[in-house]
């Protein structure tokens, strides 16, 4: 399973690469479970990513 996305937007990159992958049908069941193991991470890797970004602005919109 290769995860290289460093950033959210590479992260959200790779996943629709992973979603095209899946609708082309062209993958093997086993390729098929690692595509789906790496997109779940991802997913995971960016709502973290949205949580922590939304708790910075509303702690900085509060300081005032």
């Amino acid at each position: 399973m290769e995860n290289k996305a460093n950033s959210y937007d590479d992260a959200v990159s790779r996943i629709e690469e992973i979603v095209e992958q899946l609708e082309s049908g062209e993958k093997g069941m086993d390729e098929l479970s690692e595509l789906v193991k790496e997109a779940s991470l991802l997913v995971k890797k960016c709502k973290e990513k949205l949580r922590k970004t939304e708790e910075e602005i509303h702690k900085t919109l509060n300081e005032d």
